[in-house]
């Protein structure tokens, strides 16, 4: 009887280590993504004989009505990537139920920053005369990029108009308006940056910022605050050279004195372009805000 106890126990222990040995050896299983259905390269105009697009992104279950813009732009330049990688991006997104809408501008160094801002606009309008065959709520959209897009970004939700009732194009009519903002390390103020005549120095870098000065104004940011603005979510690293953290202060200190929805969120040690957890903890920012900020259909 001992000879067989002792061969049960010590089958048991092996059978413990060999399941212990599988959980180790197996996956942590996780909820499988959402798939993706995609409309991609849809045309919401045409400038120099070139077509400007933009993808639409849709959760095939689950779909909460409310859709997130993402700005395509770095420096102003805005580059086109396969649907489906774009798709793996904001799968954090997708998964949640937000359609996410990517928009494609007119890029740098052809294009400088005010053509940039007038392209986005008539994407909006594009989205919003759409929205609902899309499955999407037009007063439940959110914008979102990072640097020149998150200037962009800011654009739409500060500095929106009604639209052109009198344009033959008719979702040139619809408003450019947007419920909720979050932007990621934003230049807000090109007054200083702008300049006439290309600089050998930094016009290299960014050639976008190539117009005349008199036109900085109409498109910074800054100077379009005001209390009926949307809800705006700032990210910004402390180590930015490129844009200095001072933007994000400046543009929320103006959006607390006109009493908006905001909140800034600094990411000690980060420099301009988020990675890593940089990168986890700002789209954890983002979905919370807008989850929050955009309802429930």
């Amino acid at each position: 009887m001992r000879v067989r106890a002792a061969f049960i126990h010590s089958r048991s222990a092996l059978i413990v280590r060999a399941l212990a040995l599988v959980c180790v050896l197996l996956p942590v299983t996780r909820a499988a993504a959402v798939e993706v259905a995609v409309k991609p390269d849809l045309v919401y105009g045409h400038k120099d004989g070139l077509a400007m697009t933009l993808d639409v992104l849709t959760p095939k279950r689950g779909a909460n009505g409310a859709a997130i813009l993402y700005m395509v732009s770095g420096g102003w330049v805005s580059r086109w990537t396969p649907p489906a990688q774009t798709a793996g991006r904001f799968q954090f997104l997708l998964d949640k139920g937000f359609t996410v809408v990517v928009i494609r501008h007119g890029s740098s160094p052809r294009y400088h920053v005010p053509d940039a801002v007038s392209d986005v606009r008539r994407a909006v309008r594009y989205v919003r005369y759409h929205a609902k065959e899309w499955g999407v709520d037009a007063n439940r959209l959110g914008v979102h990029g990072g640097s020149a897009g998150g200037h962009l970004s800011l654009m739409l939700g500060l500095a929106p108009d009604a639209g052109d009732p009198a344009d033959e194009e008719p979702f040139m009519h619809e408003s450019d308006k947007v419920a909720s903002v979050v932007a990621y390390y934003p230049p807000v103020d090109l007054r200083t940056w702008a300049r006439g005549v290309m600089l050998a120095s930094e016009g290299q870098r960014f050639p976008a910022l190539n117009f005349e000065k008199e036109k900085a104004a109409a498109i910074s940011p800054i100077l379009f605050v005001t209390p009926d603005d949307p809800p705006t979510l700032l990210i910004h690293g402390d180590k930015d050279t490129t844009v200095p953290i001072e933007h994000s202060q400046r543009m929320i200190k103006a959006l607390k004195e006109s009493s908006i929805t905001s909140d800034f969120v600094t990411i000690p040690g980060a420099g301009h372009g988020f990675r890593d957890a940089d990168l986890t903890k700002a789209q954890g920012l983002l979905l919370a805000w807008f989850e929050k900020t955009l309802g429930k259909k």
